[in-house]
């Protein structure tokens, strides 16, 4: 079985509540509108229906004129042919059906929500192969047509594209993005950082895109079926690290816990150590226990028992043996909060506000600023365990 998006379809009505409270002290958030890759047919960098990927555009002023900030779109992933022919239906799977966007938090062009990068020229690259933007392949769907497997070309025409409207001659670069865009980030963090000269600042920024590799309460490694799928179906190869590849097989490169391992650019981890989105998908999803015996742990943390709070604390320790690696990276950072949250950069109650979590008196929005810029000379914050930490105010 597919794991479906949880977010946009199903946002916590706290979330949405205490947003409303954020937006209304605020300016509201700018909408920028979709731009279709030209000759995306001819190059072959299509979405799963066949439709041209887009992306949304926002172009930089004053001193963020040569400074870029590209987002990639997350939105699980598709690992059969009929979750792929259902996904194409969607805006994840076809453009006919992308909107506008609203650029908030790190996107945001208000000075005082986004002090470091709102007058960057910031994109937003639209996910619509299933992929995190690394397949490359086809299939005949059950009706007969064709599923565009080309998450890679994708990714490849974009910032082609890009290159051509002033990326290339960038003088500092960020490459970000959430959930199944935070795994693209590290995906295609190396190929990122390598599109521009040495004096260029290029670094990555992925936001909740540490999946684990666990069983769930059942013993199910739903994780891994997902990613096992998706892999073989959608021939992801090229972007997986050729030195993991020469140990391990393509699923297990997949995984971001190895891809870390790979990376050489300058990369800062945002997560929450009790991802949401995990917790409620992949450690304690519906069918995995009794009855509603989990139900109001994994809609609100506040709500689990003492028991229920061991097997959190436990994904909690597998995530930071996960991630430990990068402890002893140069130029690296951490911003690894105990927040019930999932994609924390991308609104700006969470990036910065009232109810932004805070380690090390930083909030999400000066950790990323202190560490881009160099204003610090380490940013890696490892929150204590829930619920230690006062302003974890936000659920999603």
């Amino acid at each position: 079985m597919p794991i479906l998006p949880r977010r946009r379809y199903a946002e916590p009505l706290l979330l949405l509540l205490l947003a409303a409270v954020a937006r209304s002290t605020a300016a509201a958030p700018d909408v920028v509108e979709l731009i279709l890759l030209t000759g995306a047919q001819e190059k072959g960098a299509v979405c799963l229906d066949g439709s041209p990927p887009g992306y949304h555009l926002q172009r930089g002023f004053g001193s963020g004129e040569h400074s870029w900030l590209i987002y990639l779109e997350g939105g699980a992933w598709c690992d059969t042919i009929e979750s792929c022919s259902n996904r194409k239906t969607t805006e994840l799977g076809s453009s006919k059906l992308m909107e506008a966007q609203e650029f908030e938090g790190i996107l945001s062009n208000n000075q005082t929500v986004n002090s470091d990068f709102y007058n960057w020229n910031k994109v937003v690259i639209r996910y619509c192969d299933g992929a995190s933007f690394s397949g490359n392949a086809e299939a005949q769907d059950q009706d007969g047509s064709t599923l565009h497997f080309r998450g890679l070309r994708i990714w490849q025409a974009v910032l082609d594209e890009l290159m051509e409207k002033g990326l290339a001659s960038a003088k500092q670069a960020l490459l970000s993005g959430c959930s199944a865009g935070g795994l693209a980030t590290l995906l295609h963090c190396n190929d990122f950082h390598a599109r521009f000269p040495k004096e260029v600042s290029a670094k990555c920024l992925p936001d909740a895109g540490i999946f684990l590799d666990i069983e769930d309460l059942s013993g199910k490694r739903l994780m891994w079926s997902v990613f096992n799928g998706t892999v073989q179906l959608q021939n992801v190869s090229e972007v997986l690290p050729k030195d993991c590849l020469a140990k391990k097989d393509r699923t297990e490169c997949f995984l971001a816990t190895e891809l870390v391992k790979s990376i050489t650019a300058p990369t800062l981890i945002v997560n929450s150590a009790y991802d949401s989105w995990q917790i409620r998908d992949t450690l304690a999803p519906v069918g995995s226990y009794p009855g509603r015996s989990w139900l109001n742990c994994t809609n609100d943390i506040g709500n689990c028992n003492s028991t229920q709070m061991e097997v959190l604390n436990g994904f909690r320790k597998k995530f930071l043996d996960g991630v430990k690696v990068v402890k002893d990276k140069k130029d690296w950072g951490l911003f690894i909060d105990s927040c019930f949250m999932h994609c924390q950069t991308k609104y700006s109650i969470s990036w910065s506000s009232q109810f932004s979590p805070v380690l090390g008196n930083m909030t999400i929005a000066k950790a990323v600023g202190d560490w881009y810029f160099e204003r610090s000379k380490t940013v890696k914050e490892i929150d204590c365990e829930y619920p230690c930490n006062p302003t974890c105010k936000l659920t999603g």
